[in-house]
């Protein structure tokens, strides 16, 4: 497990990276993002402990970067500033860090919120559903499509995410329309149908892995 620490204070840094080497996690640090981003274009790290106050380019800033980039969205983030307020902290969570530490804090803290973080991280990971070039990270309500970030309806996501959850399974509109919009079998039909069309657009074209079983309905096929 390798722990990236962007910490512009030397004796703060310093400490964070002897405290978990010392507790059996590699650990590298770095004074600002520039840095920080050079060492990602070598090697992703297990987790960033990633500080709000910097000097070149401020961690909020940084986190939006990281996860709006598909290489880097799913690294767990823990943010750590001496700006205690509810607002910040909220900020940071609602922006996708997955922790946040108020400055001061113990070194013993840290370590026990970076473990929780990364078995958490581990877990969503187990549940991810892949195939034909499509990621699904079901805890993030999120789809990749061949590694790109990709905006699905609710109903368009929890459509592909049943189908690809049951490869090779037949499922009639009526049992589409069901579990999808939880509504008996009425005759509108076409519900569904207009659905697939917009999800294999988005889909480009890996939308060829949802196949049409003429007269019956729709399964997913794994075309990888």
């Amino acid at each position: 497990m390798l722990i990236y620490c962007v910490e512009d204070d030397e004796s703060i840094r310093e400490i964070e990276l002897y405290t978990l080497r010392s507790t059996g996690f590699e650990a590298e640090g770095y004074p600002d993002a520039g840095s920080f981003y050079q060492a990602l274009d070598k090697q992703l790290p297990s987790l960033v402990l990633l500080d709000v106050m910097l000097p070149d380019e401020d961690g909020v800033s940084i986190l939006k970067r990281l996860r709006g980039n598909s290489e880097t969205a799913r690294i767990p983030i823990i943010m750590a500033s001496a700006k205690g307020s509810e607002f910040d902290k909220i900020q940071s969570l609602d922006l996708g860090a997955d922790d946040y530490l108020a400055k001061p804090f113990g070194m013993m803290e840290m370590v026990s919120r970076v473990k929780a973080v990364l078995r958490r991280s581990s877990e969503r990971l187990d549940d991810t559903i892949k195939g034909s070039g499509i990621e699904i990270h079901p805890a993030q309500h999120e789809v990749y499509v061949n590694g790109v970030l990709t905006s699905f309806t609710l109903k368009e996501y929890e459509l592909l995410k049943l189908l690809m959850s049951h490869p090779g399974i037949v499922f009639t509109r009526e049992q589409l329309l069901n579990q999808i919009w939880s509504m008996d079998y009425d005759g509108e039909t076409r519900t569904v149908d207009v659905h697939v069309r917009t999800l294999r657009q988005k889909l480009g074209d890996n939308g060829s892995c949802i196949d049409t079983v003429r007269g019956v309905g729709y399964r997913y096929v794994n075309r990888t």
